[in-house]
């Protein structure tokens, strides 16, 4: 990476909206769990790591969704959660049984929440 694209990203981490760096993150995630999907005779073997990062991505959105100091409402703290625990379920499932066709649900889920997370900061 270039000295310059580097310090641009580096910059735009610190000022950016809390709410499009998790949405990056999980578009970040989903486009790494879609490639390892599209190209899985190539790139199975990044499957663990993969689901490794999502899940630590997932066990601080239910860290922070679950903390008592947490300004959403209880509704939407709750759904998330249960949202969450779903992730990390299936996440544990597919270490357990890797198959490409079961990637889907969780690049989804990632993708819908990363683009509601992005609609919600305009």
């Amino acid at each position: 990476m270039h000295r310059s694209s580097k310090i641009y990203k580096d910059t735009a981490n610190i000022v950016a909206n809390p709410r499009e760096v998790e949405a990056n993150l999980l578009y970040q995630s989903a486009s790494r769990l879609q490639a390892i999907q599209d190209h899985w005779e190539e790139k199975a073997s990044e499957l663990r790591d993969a689901l490794l990062y999502n899940r630590r991505l997932w066990t601080i959105f239910l860290t922070s969704v679950t903390h008592a100091e947490n300004p959403l409402p209880k509704e939407i703290r709750e759904n998330v959660a249960n949202l969450g625990v779903f992730v990390l379920r299936r996440t544990l499932s597919l270490q357990a049984e890797p198959r490409p066709d079961r990637l889907s649900i969780l690049i989804g889920i990632n993708r819908n929440l990363a683009s509601g997370l992005l609609n919600s900061t305009r």
